[in-house]
């Protein structure tokens, strides 16, 4: 039985093997050598750290050998030979920033002073993404749209908007089946609760995509209007923003008036380092966007309302608890593709939570049937 220190440098160890496994990957799969170097490099810091801290576990005599690849590492590689790897690198990108905010929160809990490499990892993909890995612009700009606009945040989308789905569906059902005993009602209404959400998903993503894209077309028309009547006033602004970069105002300057003497380019340029608008994140569809979000949610929803689809009363209430339940589960595992945690403990604590809400929701039943009857 492994004491609860193995077991806690045996996580760390892990999620550095997993994390160099990921980057080594993710090296591979880039067709520009200068980032695929760097991600090179960050496996060969994750590396280094795996061995030091397997080293220090030998030296307190816990003899465990080098592990390889978790299932949660090897299922997202799966994710990035399938979708693409920048997916993978915005989850990595939020797994880092969750370990060093916990690692600052822990040492101030402990009064322990930080060293300041706390948020090293962080800092090193951040170096990568913001251009402080001396990467020209053309290959920052590819990199950084791609990072934003899909990265680990489409992921979670694409998991919680199905978790949505389950457990506001469930809930439903489980009130009517209470109020009803389980009769042909629960169906009526689990279908009505799956289109309305849906529905009331869907357009919501659609106002949300849409709406961003028209207010970055107008900031960008009026970007264009300042080049063509103020250009030295772009000119300054566009050496301000490469000065807080770090370079040389002369430098800034030079830069900035190369920049300026291609209108289109210029316009290009300032979209970016001034709006902080990234084209390529208006590439995509709000016609997509709103029917990925019905698909999702309609996946978790129609979970609890399989079973009276053939049958009713409390057989059909049990199965449906029973697809619940299962649902639940996958969903707790997949948010651990995030988070890093343990896939039991993920996916028991959504079973929790969500059984908790049908259980309140179905408790109704007796309010309701108070007040019927009154």
């Amino acid at each position: 039985m492994k004491t609860k220190t193995e077991r806690r440098y045996l996580a760390n160890v892990q999620t550095e093997v997993d994390a160099n496994y990921l980057y080594t990957k993710i090296a591979a799969a880039e067709e520009d050598e200068t980032v695929s170097k760097l991600f090179n490099d960050l496996a060969g810091i994750e590396q280094e750290h795996a061995e030091k801290m397997l080293s220090v576990m030998h030296e307190q005599g816990m003899k465990n050998p080098m592990p390889g690849p978790s299932f949660r590492a090897r299922t997202l590689n799966l994710l990035g030979r399938i979708l693409g790897y920048d997916y993978i690198i915005g989850v990595m990108t939020d797994i880092e920033k969750s370990i060093s905010n916990a690692q600052i929160k822990g040492k101030q809990k402990q009064h322990i002073p930080l060293q300041g490499s706390e948020a090293n990892h962080v800092n090193i993909l951040e170096s990568l993404i913001n251009n402080k890995a001396k990467i020209t612009g053309d290959k920052l700009s590819k990199i950084e749209g791609r990072h934003k606009s899909i990265g680990g945040n489409a992921l979670r989308a694409a998991v919680l908007g199905a978790n949505d789905g389950l457990v506001s569906n469930m809930s439903l059902v489980m009130g009517v089946a209470g109020a009803t005993g389980g009769e042909s009602q629960v169906l009526l209404a689990g279908i009505a609760g799956l289109l309305a959400g849906a529905l009331s998903m869907a357009l919501g993503e659609w106002i949300s995509v849409k709406s961003s894209q028209e207010l970055n077309e107008r900031q960008m028309e009026l970007e264009m209007v300042e080049i063509e009547n103020n250009p030295e006033g772009e000119v300054r602004e566009l050496t301000l923003i490469y000065m807080a970069k770090g370079i040389p105002e002369n430098q800034a300057a030079e830069m900035a008036r190369n920049v300026m003497a291609d209108k289109d380019h210029a316009h290009e340029v300032l979209v970016r380092e001034e709006l902080g608008i990234n084209p390529e994140e208006m590439a995509g569809s709000p016609w997509e966007a709103a029917f990925a979000s019905f698909f999702l949610f309609a996946i978790g929803a129609i979970l609890p309302v399989i079973p009276y689809f053939w049958i009713g009363g409390l057989k059909a209430i049990v199965y449906s608890l029973i697809c619940s339940t299962i649902g639940l589960f996958v969903i707790g595992g997949a948010i651990t593709l995030f988070t890093g945690k343990s896939v039991w403990h993920s996916g028991f604590r959504q079973i929790l939570f969500g059984l908790a809400a049908a259980a309140i929701t179905f408790g109704i039943r007796h309010l309701i049937g108070v007040s019927i009857a009154g």
